[in-house]
């Protein structure tokens, strides 16, 4: 009996310090060693890939932006600040009582096929949208100009990057809201246009909130 008592203590025993030093390694030390490598090796993306403007965060290179108007009386969707470069349609997200600005903690696609017909009309009405918006005197844009992703949605709904040709479709409406002229304008586009990841990964891209945090820099001074 005594026996029994005391190899179940032993087997108890062996079993908490096994638990305490487990839970020491894999839950204190191992995610310490995490960190400090992956703010040491890769500070930037270890909080959230920030990106400053005026001495203050201002949103991450990994999500998108909305650019819009504050809400008119009366009025459900804002409408489009045009001073900015616009990103893509964020389709597929919902709204949300928590962070109604940028509706961080909703993500997806619409989920609809592509012979869906509330998907046809919903890009038909963006190609208008984009017509409209971004032809100025002297400068009209072609439906058979615009690109994909000017008028439908990422996987996610919250795509940072548009492609180099949307950008550059955006051009004059931004160079004549902010009394810049289309080379200036044009210029920021091509500093900020990224290439293919080693050269053959992907597609060339723009970041958005990056453009348009050089675009109010370049005001400043005009």
């Amino acid at each position: 009996m005594n026996n029994s008592i005391t190899n179940t203590a032993r087997l108890l025993g062996a079993g908490l310090r096994a638990l305490l030093v487990l839970t020491l390694v894999t839950g204190v030390v191992y995610p310490l060693v995490v960190t400090g490598v992956a703010q040491a090796a890769f500070h930037g993306k270890a909080n959230g890939s920030e990106i400053t403007s005026d001495g203050r965060v201002v949103g991450s290179s990994l999500i998108g932006q909305s650019y819009d108007l504050p809400l008119k009386k009366g009025q459900q969707t804002p409408d489009a600040d045009l001073r900015w470069f616009q990103g893509r349609p964020a389709g597929g997200l919902g709204s949300n009582s928590i962070n109604t600005r940028y509706q961080l903690i909703l993500s997806g696609a619409t989920n609809l096929a592509a012979d869906n017909k509330v998907l046809i009309q919903q890009v038909k009405d963006a190609k208008a949208a984009v017509v409209k918006d971004n032809s100025v005197p002297g400068y009209t844009v072609r439906a058979s100009e615009i690109p994909a992703d000017a008028v439908t949605s990422s996987g996610s709904g919250l795509d940072p990057d548009i492609s180099p040709a949307y950008a550059g479709l955006q051009v004059h409406r931004v160079a004549a809201r902010n009394h810049l002229s289309v080379g200036q304008v044009a210029k920021l586009v091509a500093d900020h246009t990224e290439g293919r990841t080693l050269g053959f990964i992907g597609e060339p891209q723009v970041n958005v909130l990056e453009l348009n945090i050089a675009l109010k820099e370049l005001t400043k001074g005009s």
